[in-house]
């Protein structure tokens, strides 16, 4: 039977035959719960993003990933309400437009598309230079980094074709290797200098400029979990997702919470709570690896190279379905909403999304070579460029999808409608997503950075635009959104 608030279960696509469909129940909690965790890749995410969250919160750095882990188990309320009145591929696309209508539907899906490949292609580029970076620390070999990204992404992407199934679990298994390797490097430093352990990290007044520091730091630290919502795009291939994607979720975001403190209190207490010598630092990490014992450093940079591994695949696996989705429901062109016969994979999703983020390293390395500097690309320099560009506009889908868990409720689905779960988390959770964007794009910041706010206005224009014109021209699409429900026979 139809649920409240959606559509038939079998819409025509938007070529007028049925909807193409991903293969349905065949992964479980456990499956995309690992899969969520790949994504955040905590290894890669706290070796290049900790040292500055470090230098801008101060010795109290893991009280801001605390508040930080807090403020994404408020957005991770309202994509698990969400999918569990109306599971869908389409994640955040589907429920702002099931609310807000047509126009909404194809504004957020350029705009999830574009950020989410922005941030994407920094992932792909660290992916080569990681493996530059141990090669020549370890060899001296110094073979150009982008040989190692197209090596390792046309691996991840010849996995996700083999289907959802394989790809996912290869992401687990890179997630599982690179957090056994974090945490014996974490317990292993905390154990060295277990006559310095000290309580000053977890203390508010060591936080640099109080609250203002925390606040500096606060988008930082959410970035490490960025990746948290993948399990809401695999819904429709999760047995049981109106449950299962919210129990994926809400246990993602606790155990990298609880992850990142643990990486944190280890990586300040092993430079002796000095921030100005962790800032300086590479990646601080490793440092304290290698500090501790040369073979955890060894063990650290393989921890690194897994989780990059695992964020490709996982990445790109959940990011490419909105694609896939929005394509199917006519929201994009409908290229991307096909299937391969067999495996049931969104493959032309998955390959576009790739080399749309590969082309956009190719012309940011551009950029580089005929700017002011004319040098090449540091391909860490973009990881966090392009990461932060990304960020602000997933940022405002997460907004938008805040602002729109009350109204759904109240809709279509009024009987079921809580205050607590439906109005006051996402109000909280709505102020939670405004101070990091505040901070991303506030002025007076050094370029890039400085026009990335411009960038992701004119980003948004250009969404509104197309999206009108398109409802005009195809005043069907209104029942096409959201019409096909996850776990729907």
């Amino acid at each position: 039977m139809p649920h409240p608030g959606a559509g038939p279960l079998s819409p025509p696509g938007p070529a007028g035959g049925a909807p193409q469909r991903l293969r349905g129940g065949v992964l479980g909690m456990a499956d995309i719960a690992a899969a969520t965790m790949a994504n955040v890749g905590p290894a890669m995410s706290f070796f290049f993003g900790f040292a500055f969250l470090a230098t801008t919160a101060g010795v109290a750095s893991p009280l801001t990933i605390v508040a930080a882990g807090i403020a994404v188990a408020l957005l991770g309320n309202t994509l698990a309400e969400f999918s569990r009145a109306h599971p869908s591929a389409g994640s955040f696309i589907t429920f702002v437009g099931r609310t807000f209508g047509p126009v909404s539907a194809v504004t957020t899906a350029l705009l999830a598309a574009v950020g989410y490949i922005i941030a994407m292609a920094g992932v792909v580029s660290i992916s080569g230079g990681f493996v530059q970076i141990t090669l020549h620390h370890y060899t001296g070999v110094d073979l150009p980094w982008i040989i190692w990204t197209l090596l390792l992404t046309g691996l991840a992407v010849l996995l996700m074709l083999r289907g959802v199934v394989v790809s996912t679990k290869w992401a687990g298994y890179f997630f599982g290797a690179e957090m056994l390797v974090l945490v014996v490097v974490s317990v292993a430093a905390l154990v060295e200098h277990r006559g310095a352990l000290s309580f000053a990290p977890f203390l508010p007044s060591h936080i640099s400029d109080g609250f203002k520091g925390l606040a500096a730091g606060f988008p930082l630290a959410v970035y490490l979990f960025i990746g948290w919502e993948n399990s809401a795009a695999l819904a429709e291939e999760t047995e049981n997702p109106r449950r299962n994607v919210g129990r994926a979720v809400f246990s993602s975001v606790a155990i990298m919470t609880v992850s990142y403190i643990l990486f944190a209190y280890a990586t300040v207490t092993g430079f002796g709570y000095d921030v100005t010598a962790l800032g300086d630092s590479r990646i601080p990490f490793i440092e304290v690896a290698h500090d501790t014992l040369g073979v955890l450093a060894f063990l650290a940079y393989l921890g690194g190279l897994t989780s990059t591994l695992g964020v490709l695949i996982a990445g790109i696996n959940s990011q490419a379905r909105l694609v896939f989705n929005a394509g199917r429901e006519g929201l994009l062109p409908s290229f991307f909403g096909y299937v391969h016969p067999t495996r049931r994979t969104p493959n032309n999703a998955i390959v576009t999304f790739t080399a749309i983020a590969l082309l956009i390293i190719g012309g940011w390395g551009l950029g580089h070579l005929l700017g002011p500097g004319g040098g090449p690309m540091n391909p860490v320099v973009f990881f966090t460029e392009s990461s932060t560009l990304g960020a602000i506009l997933i940022l405002l889908v997460y907004l938008a999808s805040n602002i729109a868990l009350p109204l759904y409720y109240r809709r279509y689905r009024p009987q079921e409608f809580r205050v607590v779960r439906h109005l006051l988390l996402p109000a909280v959770g709505t102020v939670a997503i405004l101070v990091p964007l505040y901070y991303l794009a506030k002025p007076g910041q050094p370029a890039p950075y400085n026009w990335f706010p411009y960038a992701a206005i004119a980003t948004l224009l250009a969404a509104v635009g197309y999206a009108t014109l398109l409802v005009r021209r195809d005043p069907t699409l209104a029942e096409r959104v959201g019409s096909i429900v996850a776990d729907a026979d």
